[in-house]
C-alpha cells in the first residue's frame, strides 16, 4: 500500500464545480515541432479556426455562488489571469465574475430570464435547478453556442461536455476526475481483521452479498460489555437508496421519459436490500432520533463505522485512515453505473445571451493554460487521499460511472415518505411503492406545467 504526500486543501471550493482543479492546455510547440508541420495541414487548420469577433468592449459576466475569479495564489492561477487578460484584448471584452449568495442565485436567474435579459452570460447551476429552466426554454443547448472547431467538440482538453439532461447536452466545465464511492475505515478494518475492500473488488467478489457479509463481521461488541461498539455501515437513507439503486441499474425518477421509478423492480429490489440492512441484519449505526434523517450523513465520522457512502468533499476532516471502492453492483447492475449524482452542477448559458458563440469561444480560450498534473484533478485528489490506490480507484473505476439524478427537481417527490414507511414502519416494499406511485406521478406532472 503506497502512501502519497498530500497537498494543502486549497482547492476544496472546486468540488462544487462540475469538475475540480486544473484546466487543460495545448503546450506551445517547439521550433522543431513547428518545422515538421505539413503546410497544407497548417493552412487547413487556420482556415477552419474562426477569426476573433470584436465584441465592442462588452462585459461578459460569469456567475456562481462563490468567487470564480482566480485568486492568483498559485502558478496556474497566475497563468489563468494572464490568459484572461490576453483573451479580453483579443476579443475586445472584459470578464466580470459575479458572486451571488446561494439563496438569491436562482430567484435572480428566474427573474432576469423572464425578461429575456439574463443577469449573467455564463453561470454555474445545479442540474436540479437547470432542469426546470430547460423545460421553460431558458437555457441553450451546447449545440447552439459551439461550432465544429470549438475545443469542446474536438480535443476537449479545455472544456468538456457534462452528462446530458434528457438526452441533450446543456452543461460544460473543466476536465476533471471524481465521483462518489463507498468508503471504508482502514484503521477499523485492520483492527477487526477484515479483508481490504480493494482486494475484494479486484477479486471480482464485490457485490451486495459480500457487502452484507463484511458489514455483519464489522458489527461487534469488541469489549464484551453487552453493547455493539463497531458497526458495519451508516449513512443517510435517501442517499443510500439513490446510490445503491444506481448500482442496481435503477433510477428513482427518469427525466427523459417523465416516469417515476419507485415501482421499478430494480428500485424495489434496492429498497428491500436497505430494509434488510436496517431491520434484518441490523448492521446500521443510527445516531439520531430520526432513523432515516439527514443527520446520519455524518455518523461515520465517529470512527466506529466500517463502511460509509461519502462524496469526496466530505472527507477532509477525518481522523482515521480511509479507502474507497465503487458501490457494489446489485443483481441487476453493471460496472458502467456505480453511483447516483443528484448534486451535479456545471456551467450553463442562458437564452438571450447576445453573440453566444463568440462569448463561449472567448470563455473557452481562458482555460488554455498549462496542465499541472498527470490527469485532471490530480492535485485536488492528492489533497484528500493519502494512498495512491484510492486515487487510482477513483480515476479508473468510479470516474464517469455516475447516474445523473434529478429527483429533487420535482416538487415534493415522495422519496422520504417511501423510505419511512419501509424502514421505520416496516411496511411492504411493493405495497409502499404502489401507495406512493400516484404522488410521484403528480410531482412529475407538476414540474412540467
Amino acid at each position: 500500500m503506497r502512501k502519497i504526500k498530500g497537498y494543502s486543501i486549497l482547492l476544496l471550493c472546486f468540488v462544487f464545480l462540475l469538475t475540480a482543479c486544473s484546466g487543460g492546455n495545448n503546450a506551445a510547440k517547439t521550433p522543431e515541432a513547428s518545422a515538421t508541420t505539413e503546410p497544407a495541414a497548417t493552412e487547413e487548420a487556420a482556415a477552419a479556426t474562426p477569426a476573433p469577433v470584436d465584441l465592442g468592449g462588452r462585459v461578459i459576466k460569469v456567475a456562481a455562488w462563490w468567487d470564480l475569479k482566480p485568486a492568483g495564489n498559485s502558478a496556474s492561477e497566475k497563468e489563468r489571469l494572464a490568459k484572461i487578460a490576453e483573451v479580453e484584448k483579443k476579443y475586445n471584452v472584459k470578464f466580470e465574475f459575479v458572486n451571488v449568495p446561494f439563496e438569491e442565485f436562482m430567484p435572480k436567474f428566474t427573474a432576469t430570464a423572464l425578461t429575456g435579459e439574463p443577469f449573467a452570460d455564463i453561470l454555474i447551476m445545479e442540474f436540479t435547478s437547470a432542469w426546470p429552466a430547460i423545460l421553460k426554454g431558458q437555457l441553450l443547448p451546447i449545440s447552439e453556442f459551439t461550432t465544429a472547431t470549438s475545443n469542446i467538440n474536438n480535443e476537449a482538453n479545455l472544456m468538456v461536455k457534462a452528462p446530458p439532461i434528457a438526452g441533450e447536452y446543456y452543461s460544460f466545465g473543466e476536465p476533471g476526475t471524481g465521483g462518489t464511492g463507498l468508503h471504508y475505515n482502514r484503521d477499523l478494518f485492520k483492527k477487526l481483521g477484515l479483508p481490504d475492500l480493494q482486494e475484494v473488488y479486484a477479486s471480482g467478489q464485490w457485490n451486495w452479498e459480500k457487502f452484507v457479509e463484511i458489514a455483519k463481521q464489522a458489527t461487534k461488541d469488541t469489549d464484551n460489555d453487552g453493547k455493539v461498539d463497531t458497526y458495519g455501515f451508516s449513512g443517510w437513507a435517501i442517499d443510500i437508496l439513490r446510490n445503491f439503486s444506481a448500482a442496481n441499474g435503477g433510477k428513482i425518477v427518469d427525466e427523459a421519459t417523465s416516469t417515476q421509478g419507485l415501482t421499478d423492480p430494480k428500485v424495489i429490489e434496492t429498497a428491500e436490500f436497505l430494509n434488510r440492512l436496517y431491520n434484518v441484519e441490523n448492521v446500521m449505526k443510527i445516531k439520531g432520533a430520526d432513523k432515516i434523517g439527514y443527520d446520519e450523513f455524518n455518523t461515520f465520522k465517529d470512527g466506529d463505522v466500517a463502511m460509509f457512502p461519502a462524496p469526496i468533499w466530505n472527507l477532509g476532516d477525518l481522523t482515521f485512515e480511509f479507502g474507497v471502492v465503487p458501490f457494489p453492483n446489485g443483481p441487476q447492475g453493471s460496472p458502467e453505473l456505480t453511483f447516483a449524482d443528484p448534486g451535479r452542477n456545471g456551467f450553463f448559458m442562458p437564452k438571450g445571451v447576445k453573440d453566444a458563440q463568440a462569448v463561449y469561444q472567448a470563455f473557452e480560450e481562458t482555460y488554455d493554460i498549462t496542465q499541472t498534473g498527470d490527469f485532471p484533478s490530480q492535485e485536488w485528489l492528492e489533497s484528500i487521499y493519502t494512498h495512491e490506490e484510492d486515487i487510482a480507484m477513483i480515476r479508473d473505476h468510479i470516474n464517469n460511472t455516475g447516474q445523473i439524478l434529478l429527483e429533487t427537481a420535482y416538487p415534493e417527490f415522495p422519496t422520504y415518505g417511501f423510505l419511512k414507511d419501509i424502514i421505520v414502519d416496516n411496511q411492504s416494499v411493493t405495497a409502499t411503492a404502489e401507495k406512493y406511485k400516484p404522488e410521484a406521478e403528480a410531482s412529475i406532472a407538476k414540474l412540467g406545467k
